[in-house]
């Protein structure tokens, strides 16, 4: 069983005017794969904050799978992706293709997402849109290789070819 951590970053969340929904479903989804999520977050959209969430949570909570939700759009306040990069030491640009590739089959808007992921020391990190429905659809996308990631990235020996879909 992999530990996850989901990060919701979102202004309006943060100041407790909306509930968080896409961090709650994100969890959901992740338990529902055995995933144990041993922790969630929310933070505003800024930047320095997103970075230190996303160090914190990856260097000191022993998680393999941080996943974030919300700050991957063309907004202004939008920095998800920015602050994402700056801490991975790796970037994975395979699986926001795949997970644009895959929103693409239900809307073209999909095109306009800016999310991001990479690997920071041992830890996975996804980026995922703010909107539950595309959180959702993002994540399922790319849910069933992940696990495969993961055990490459503990250094557990893999033979890629020898597995299937």
């Amino acid at each position: 069983m992999y530990r996850a951590a989901v990060l919701t970053v979102s202004d309006r969340s943060f100041r407790g005017e909306r509930p968080d929904a896409g961090g709650p479903l994100v969890a959901e989804i992740l338990k529902q794969a055995g995933y144990e999520v041993a922790c969630t977050a929310i933070v505003p959209d800024e930047q320095p904050q997103i970075e230190a969430a996303l160090c914190r949570i990856a260097d000191a909570t022993d998680v393999q799978l941080l996943v974030t939700t919300g700050g991957t759009g063309f907004a202004p306040r939008d920095v998800t992706p920015e602050a994402t990069i700056a801490v991975c030491d790796r970037l994975t640009p395979g699986i926001p293709e795949a997970m644009r590739y895959a929103s693409m089959q239900v809307t073209n808007r999909a095109m306009l997402s800016r999310a991001q992921a990479g690997i920071r020391k041992g830890t996975l990190i996804i980026n995922l849109p703010g909107s539950p429905k595309a959180a959702r659809e993002n994540l399922e996308a790319v849910l069933p290789a992940i696990s495969h990631g993961l055990e490459m990235l503990s250094g557990v020996p893999a033979d890629c070819a020898s597995l299937s879909k």
